[in-house]
């Protein structure tokens, strides 16, 4: 776990600024357990009453939760930028999904292009990992893992953008993804020419990112979107043409 030592004189404040930062940079996730009481004061060189203390402190403010016999964790709501309410709309009106989309293309867009021009060595070196797991994953008959993965290098990508308002907006939505709410993303991987394009897309993302080309990264960011936008576009269009075909062999059927 990436924990320093603190020598800081109000040893509390200096626990509680060291873990508001692994928050904000998306070090630490919502929902991730910390190291015990005792694991943890070890690490940052602290007294077991400052680091509880500390950990008061970030659990008021929403930051920590506790769990009854299982230990401290980093809260599920900063994963949570949008109310129930608004979740159940974008479920209920599929133009949300060609909005979403549309913002995905600007804001991934942009992340591509950042980690091109900012992301450090090793932040490239774990773009080109996720890829890897990706190209193992696209030879297995089930999609499900390649599925998964490619939200995780999605996610990397805007990670080495090292932008943290990005970064947590994003990871909300990407938590929506997961859930559904926009569209099945496994229904599209279900598809093997689908999955072909889909990797060789990624792959294009991953060679100009890797290249350090920012604008290359940006329009291999926006040739998949693009794809995916049209991919979408002719499912919903089938799901439309298959309800009127039913409705029409009810309707023989009933003669």
């Amino acid at each position: 776990m990436p924990f320093l030592k603190i020598d800081a004189e109000k040893l509390s404040q200096s626990v509680v600024q060291q873990i508001e930062l692994l928050i904000l940079r998306g070090i630490l996730r919502p929902g991730e357990r910390l190291p015990s009481e005792r694991e943890l004061s070890e690490r940052m060189g602290v007294s077991r009453p400052s680091l509880r203390e500390a950990v008061a402190d970030l659990q008021a403010r929403g930051l920590l939760s506790s769990r009854p016999n299982a230990g401290i964790f980093v809260a599920e709501v900063l994963g949570s930028a949008f109310s129930p309410a608004l979740v159940g709309l974008f479920s209920a009106h599929e133009e949300a999904v060609f909005d979403y989309l549309d913002f995905r293309r600007d804001m991934e867009g942009l992340a591509a292009e950042r980690a091109a021009r900012l992301g450090s060595d090793t932040d490239l070196a774990v773009i080109a990992a996720i890829f890897a797991k990706m190209e193992a994953a696209h030879t297995k008959r089930d999609p499900s893992d390649e599925a998964e993965l490619d939200a995780n290098f999605h996610m990397a990508i805007i990670e080495a953008s090292h932008n943290v308002v990005m970064l947590h907006m994003m990871r909300s939505m990407y938590d929506l993804l997961r859930q559904g709410v926009f569209y099945n993303r496994q229904v599209m991987f279900k598809n093997r020419l689908t999955r072909d394009h889909l990797l060789d897309q990624h792959r294009a993302i991953n060679t100009a990112i890797q290249a350090r080309d920012p604008a290359a990264a940006r329009e291999a960011v926006t040739t998949h979107l693009g794809f995916v936008e049209a991919a979408m576009a002719d499912q919903i269009k089938a799901n439309r043409n298959e309800a009127i075909a039913r409705q029409r062999l009810q309707h023989e059927q009933s003669k």
